[in-house]
């Protein structure tokens, strides 16, 4: 069969599977192993930022088992899916994990995996799993920027869990027939609405990815066990993109030069521990703020012009002023522009609970008020943001977010990576050594020479 008559499911399943570190370019190369090194060290901050991922560390530990896969921030060993359930539960916690330049998260459920079961495996190369992280990316980007989304379905989940069924069998060495299967089989674990996202109260916000990574991990190993997965998984009449997008999506754009460009090469590395559809609206604050050398107690009302998606983070806006939970308040965008104003700035320390009780943060919040504008809508592109501030003595300025840190134009560097990493490492449950996140730098740097590319999670177990 051509491409033309076989299902995309097919056709990435044999992308995946003879994807090579060599076919790569080094923007490609080097966009995987940043998502390898960011994604880790997220995952060690969460450890120790995030009350609630302990419950899921404990049930991984309850659960026993083969202890062949390492769990990081908590230490132990744990089988594959289990280390993937819990390691990818802390990897997108602190919503610090890495993202398309048109939104959405995949490494966080896609790194995870891949070390799950390159230790199951035992002896896979350094190429391989760059090789493997670059294929997953490709394919999310291209499904991500491709398909009609009405902003129901969470796509991280809903779509990242193929990439990363198609990373891991890439690690594990399948072919690309049991690639397609362990896709066609990951159907079953694609899920996740949006009301979890845009909803209030709930940790799951931050766990997701513990559940398309393990899902991930299960499809591939049900694959390589001769599973038989679905023939038309993606296009059949009852297929994936029929049954999740009522069929719009641009075939021809997904699949041109697969193969030749890796879309993964314009994944943005965040410098904020928050949702990233906020961080245009904190850049434009923190220019006000600091080019104007304005006091948080100068501020008589700061202004936020929202689009549809930029709402969803404000409504009802007297929670989103002072929310309750952790995981609330790195998606509410009135609070993190009060974070932004108070600190003129952003760490992964702001996020505790003694901070959600910072009597100036929440005093910057009540100034708060909403614009609504159509044109700020989230259609494909991160929607930019514009605030306005108004000081007591009559001052008033107004800004859209431009350069914000992170975003594609004013991008992280492999060094600006490599601080934060060490940031995140040193704020874990157990803050790892700064002479062990240095070995593990080097080693992520050079990850491509490394005969067994799980020296690099073992070093920071």
């Amino acid at each position: 069969m051509t491409d033309e008559t076989r299902d995309l499911v097919h056709i990435f399943g044999t992308h995946a599977a003879e994807v090579d570190y060599d076919r790569l370019d080094e923007s490609a190369r080097w966009a995987a192993k940043k998502s390898i090194l960011d994604t880790l060290g997220v995952i060690l901050a969460a450890s120790g930022m995030e009350p609630a991922v302990q419950a899921v560390a404990e049930i991984v530990a309850e659960t026993g088992g083969r202890p062949d896969c390492t769990v990081l921030g908590f230490g132990g060993k744990a089988p594959a899916l289990m280390a993937a359930m819990a390691n990818g539960a802390l990897a997108h916690c602190l919503d610090y994990d890495d993202q398309t330049p048109w939104g959405q998260h995949t490494a966080s459920s896609i790194v995870p995996a891949v070390f799950a079961v390159a230790e199951r495996k035992g002896g896979v190369h350094g190429k391989d799993l760059i090789a493997a992280v670059a294929a997953g990316q490709d394919i999310f980007a291209r499904l991500r920027c491709n398909v009609g989304w009405n902003k129901d379905w969470n796509l991280s989940t809903v779509l990242a869990v193929f990439a990363a069924a198609a990373s891991a069998s890439r690690v594990m060495g399948l072919s690309p027939s049991q690639t397609a299967a362990a896709m066609g089989i990951a159907t079953m674990q694609s899920s996740g609405i949006m009301e979890m996202v845009a909803g209030r109260g709930s940790d799951l916000r931050g766990m997701y990815a513990g559940f398309s990574a393990k899902g991930a991990v299960l499809a591939a190993m049900m694959a390589e066990k001769g599973v038989t997965g679905i023939d038309r998984a993606f296009e059949g009449q009852y297929g994936f993109l029929n049954t999740y997008f009522g069929g719009r999506y641009d075939r021809e754009k997904i699949i041109v030069d697969l193969g030749r460009e890796f879309l993964g090469s314009g994944t943005l590395y965040k410098r904020w521990p928050c949702v990233g559809t906020a961080h245009s609206h904190m850049k434009a604050a923190i220019d006000i703020v600091t080019h104007n050398n304005i006091q948080p107690d100068e501020i008589a009302e700061i202004s936020l012009h929202v689009g549809d998606y930029h709402d969803l983070m404000c409504q009802p806006l007297d929670e989103r002023r002072a929310p309750a939970t952790l995981a609330d308040a790195k998606f509410s965008l009135p609070y993190l522009v009060s974070v932004a104003v108070a600190r003129r700035g952003m760490s992964v320390t702001d996020f505790t609970e003694a901070a959600l009780n910072d009597k100036m943060v929440l005093s910057v919040g009540q100034k708060m008020t909403l614009v609504r504008d159509s044109t700020l809508d989230w259609k494909l592109e991160l929607p930019p943001g514009r605030v306005e501030i108004t000081t007591r003595d009559g001052g008033r300025w107004i800004e859209e977010g431009r350069r914000v840190p992170g975003n594609a134009d004013n991008p992280m560097s492999w060094e600006d990576v490599c601080v934060k990493f060490f940031e995140c490492a040193s704020v874990a449950k157990n803050p790892v050594p700064e002479a062990v996140s240095a070995r593990a730098v080097a080693l992520a740097e050079r990850l491509e020479t490394l005969d067994d590319a799980t020296e690099l999670v073992r070093c920071l177990a």
